[in-house]
């Protein structure tokens, strides 16, 4: 088996996304698969007559593609729909199938159930039924097909994942195509690894996905951190933030953290502040719900009180805000030690880091560091290193040793927990501008409650960021205000390719 990194249906799905918002379209993508598929057949040598089993998705545009190479390398190619030619969904698919259908060179035949469905007399058949978005048994006419294409003697070559298999685990509900060879893309899947009975011989074949596409946060990052909204959704399961947060001072930074939290998704976003603080806060919105504490600003006392409302919580914001005191350090670290005790998801930010630096502490929660340079020295005792390949590398190490996730702020945000490393290209030099580091906040607060993954919120709060910075940008130049990255979070989060129309890089 290959010894590339595994990915899921979703990862992939989410790197095709980002080669889209590089310039490399779907299109092209599907051109350069069926033509690598087509490649390995030649390569097999296991005949000249050849049947393509296709759906109505982008993995049977796959195969439309290989159909056309095949016959361009003087094989005898019968393609076999399994649907009718209007029902293909995939636009780029239909582009594809509306070429071959041009061609006199391509036999076609129309399995629009299972009733019509052909035996398949080949040398060779290739599935490209479903892809790796498939879930559950195959419905008809592909069912048939599967049992078709396994009752054949023909060599079988899978496009992607065998029809029937799924790409994440491996498992097959019901009958699937045992393949002689699976051309997958770009990396193999998970399921693939788990299911050599299916698989057969595995071909891990490049596509043209640069790099950058795995490197860079892009919209296919924001994907993996959506959350999917069944109709029976209900108040408080797509999380509930807990702020901790403002002191006499500032007062707008703990709000600004709630109201981009709700932005972003939460359901509820309580932010727990000083008593005159909190007072302020409430004022501001009648979207943002307050809690007081004694006192004029955050200090031991307090921390019995915060600990008592976690059980409000899904993920916890430590640090916009909180000022400097002596008792406030103190007690800011006393609360942080409390969530991770408690096991909840957590965002330090701002004062909170500066609290951190004294504590030196390894989290047994999942945690997100959100540093700008000056605290990331603060934290560590040194700067990060200028070049951007020894700045990626130092944060990482750092993340592994403190068993977080770090998000050092700048030109370009270096995102790692310690395994992974991302980088972000979105925002501007307007957000310079005091209190879009705690719009940030919001945003990965928000994806931590809903239950991500902490590398995965911050590589997507961090786009989210400063893509609506960038709205805002080209909107208002560099006159930006927190509160105009908060109103352009939505159309983010709701269409992130749309940033390919403002991004500045």
């Amino acid at each position: 088996m290959p010894t590339l990194e595994a990915i899921s249906a979703r990862q992939m799905r989410a790197i095709e996304m980002n080669a889209e918002y590089l310039g490399i379209s779907r299109l092209q993508l599907m051109e350069n698969a069926g033509a690598a598929v087509a490649r390995c057949i030649a390569a097999a040598g296991k005949g000249r007559r050849v049947v393509v089993c296709a759906g109505l998705g982008g993995n049977g545009g796959d195969g439309f593609v290989a159909a056309r190479h095949l016959v361009a390398g003087n094989f005898d190619v019968h393609v076999v729909l399994a649907g009718k030619p209007e029902l293909i969904a995939d636009a780029d698919a239909k582009r594809n199938w509306e070429a071959i259908e041009r061609l006199d060179s391509v036999s076609k035949h129309t399995a629009y159930d299972s009733s019509v469905a052909p035996d398949l007399e080949a040398d060779i058949v290739i599935d490209a039924l479903l892809g790796i978005g498939a879930k559950g048994a195959p419905k008809e006419p592909i069912r048939t097909l599967v049992s078709k294409i396994n009752e054949s003697v023909a060599y079988k070559v899978a496009i992607d994942v065998p029809t029937g298999v799924d790409a994440d685990t491996g498992e097959a509900p019901a009958e699937a195509v045992k393949a002689d060879l699976t051309v997958t893309f770009h990396k193999p899947k998970k399921g693939l690894l788990k299911a050599e009975e299916f698989v057969g011989k595995l071909a891990v074949v490049d596509i043209g996905i640069p790099p950058e596409a795995e490197l860079y946060a892009g919209p296919g990052d924001v994907l993996l951190a959506k959350a999917w909204r069944p109709p029976e959704a209900h108040k408080g399961q797509f999380g509930r933030l807990l702020i901790v947060g403002g002191s006499e001072i500032f007062t707008g930074a703990p709000a600004m953290v709630a109201l981009s939290a709700l932005r972003t998704g939460a359901d509820l976003a309580y932010v727990v502040a000083p008593y005159e603080t909190a007072l302020a806060v409430a004022s501001m919105s009648p979207n943002l719900i307050a809690i007081r504490l004694e006192g004029k600003h955050l200090a031991e006392p307090n921390v019995s009180t915060i600990a008592g409302l976690l059980d409000r919580a899904t993920a916890v914001v430590v640090g916009p805000g909180l000022g400097l005191h002596r008792d406030t350090i103190e007690a800011a670290n006393m609360v942080i030690g409390v969530v991770d005790g408690a096991r909840l998801p957590l965002l330090i930010d701002a004062d909170g880091l500066k609290a951190l630096a004294q504590a030196k502490r390894k989290f047994r929660t999942r945690v997100v560091l959100t540093p700008h340079a000056g605290e990331y020295k603060l934290l560590f005792g040194e700067a990060p290193p200028k070049d951007l390949k020894e700045r990626a590398e130092h944060v990482l190490k750092r993340a592994k040793a403190m068993r977080a996730c770090i998000l050092l702020k700048g030109h370009v945000d270096v995102i790692s927990d310690g395994t992974r490393v991302k980088l972000n290209r979105t925002g501007n030099p307007g957000m310079t501008v005091g209190g879009t580091g705690d719009t940030l906040s919001g945003i990965i607060g928000a994806l931590l409650a809903q239950g991500f993954d902490p590398f995965e919120a911050a590589v997507a709060g961090a786009f989210v960021n400063g893509a609506a910075g960038d709205f805002v940008y080209r909107e208002k130049g560099y006159h930006i205000l927190p509160t105009d990255i908060i109103n352009y979070i939505p159309k983010v989060m709701e269409d992130p390719m749309s940033h390919v129309e403002v991004r500045l890089w």
